[in-house]
């Protein structure tokens, strides 16, 4: 496993993040805890999660995993989010994904909830820190100098080592990064967005932002919610159908069968070679899909075939503003 720099920082990642969406929700405990088994002894070392999935369940289940010992809390760089509280479970029905919020205060970027939100991701998480902790979303509601107090005072105390952001805008970042420049803060490490060969308006200011402030950025959904994975298998057929009728599609599989590299492998190779990207964050719901993940990572794509890709998905033509004016 070849470590990359985490932006900026001292911190070496692995060059693929294990994002754990489905576990605990689609993904049952005992094979959850086989994946994450198996990208640890991978040297996977970075982890990442968030206080609202499966209603805080996916935490616990990862609080579970770490109890176990064997090394495992301290191989991993331990990612969560905060922003969005838990939802409650319907009380009928356990199996659904609804509810409603906690109150006023348990969501957004205040320094009420953001303390409270990183206690209940550490009691969850059964760890004394959190090595990221991510602003989910931006909170437009809450100034930035009471952010940035409230995660000054989580990182005195030591219950966080660094912050990071997700789904912000370039001007968020910038925003962000000043603000804790002129506080004398370390401020934002990374910012996490989506991003793959289908999405790439972060090309025009996002990773530019992070470029500029020396920031990691670590894009979810490399494979387009699985559409960028190949031919569908029975119960994935309607979800990609849409995007599998655009000729594009078709013409991507016949590229990659040109290589010899099924679409997945391919789609996540060039995102991981991607200026600017640190480490791709992949959320398997099956031990197939985590060893796919890992060998995408072989993958050498050479410049005639990053050419055709980009033929296939255009970008948005690089930067901003030269991707559109003078």
């Amino acid at each position: 496993m070849q470590y990359r720099s985490f932006g900026s920082t001292g911190l070496k990642v692995s060059p693929l993040a294990l994002g754990t969406a489905n576990f605990s929700w689609l993904t049952d405990e005992p094979d959850s805890f086989a994946i994450l088994d198996k990208a640890f002894e991978q040297g996977v070392n970075l982890l990442d999660t968030a206080d609202n999935y499966n209603a805080g369940q996916t935490e616990a289940l990862i609080g579970r995993w770490l109890a176990q010992g064997g090394g495992r809390r301290e191989a991993i760089i331990l990612a969560t989010k905060v922003y969005s509280a838990p939802m409650e479970w319907a009380a009928s029905d356990p199996s659904r994904r609804t509810g409603s919020w906690v109150g006023p205060n348990q969501r957004g970027l205040s320094a009420l909830h953001i303390r409270e939100a990183c206690e209940a991701s550490l009691r969850r998480l059964q760890t004394d820190h959190i090595d990221l902790y991510q602003m989910h979303h931006v909170d437009r509601s809450t100034p930035w100098e009471e952010i940035w107090q409230a995660m000054e005072v989580l990182v005195g105390q030591g219950k966080v080592l660094y912050v990071g952001s997700s789904n912000f805008a370039g001007w968020h970042i910038a925003q962000a990064q000043e603000t804790a420049r002129r506080r004398h803060f370390l401020g934002l490490a990374s910012e996490q967005s989506l991003y793959n060969l289908t999405r790439r308006t972060v090309e025009l200011e996002v990773i530019p932002a992070c470029q500029a402030y020396g920031m990691a950025f670590i894009p979810y959904s490399p494979l387009a919610g699985g559409r960028l994975a190949g031919k569908a298998t029975e119960n994935e057929a309607g979800r990609r159908a849409a995007l599998r009728r655009n000729p594009a599609m078709d013409a991507f599989e016949d590229f990659c069968r040109s290589l010899g590299h099924p679409p997945g492998h391919v789609a996540l190779a060039w995102l991981a070679g991607r200026p600017g990207v640190t480490a791709p964050i992949v959320g398997p719901r099956t031990m197939a899909q985590l060893e796919a993940a890992l060998a995408a990572l072989a993958i050498d794509l050479d410049a005639a075939a990053l050419a055709r890709l980009d033929e296939l998905f255009p970008g948005p033509g690089g930067a901003a503003p030269e991707a559109y004016a003078w």
